[in-house]
């Protein structure tokens, strides 16, 4: 869960950063798209990762469904982001 929010919140902070250089929005132009991308892929993987971190501590009847989700999220997340040749 940790790296999951810390990966979230860099994301997130560069992307602050970009709206935050508007002289260099021509150059930063073609990567806008691929980092709001990321941010969400890694907002939504760092809220799963919460929600089974936090149902496993209570030891909630759901925090299978929860772990489970996280796998598929990962999964997901690898293969988006795994080179293709």
């Amino acid at each position: 869960m940790g790296s999951t929010v810390s990966i979230a919140v860099g994301l997130l902070m560069t992307g602050l950063v970009f709206l935050l250089l508007p002289g260099y929005a021509d150059r930063l132009a073609e990567e806008k798209g691929s980092l709001w991308v990321a941010c969400l892929i890694s907002i939504v993987l760092a809220t799963s990762a919460a929600t089974s971190f936090y149902g496993e501590l209570k030891q909630r009847a759901w925090k299978y469904a929860a772990h489970a989700a996280l796998a598929l999220l990962l999964g997901a997340t690898l293969w988006v982001y795994w080179p293709k040749t």
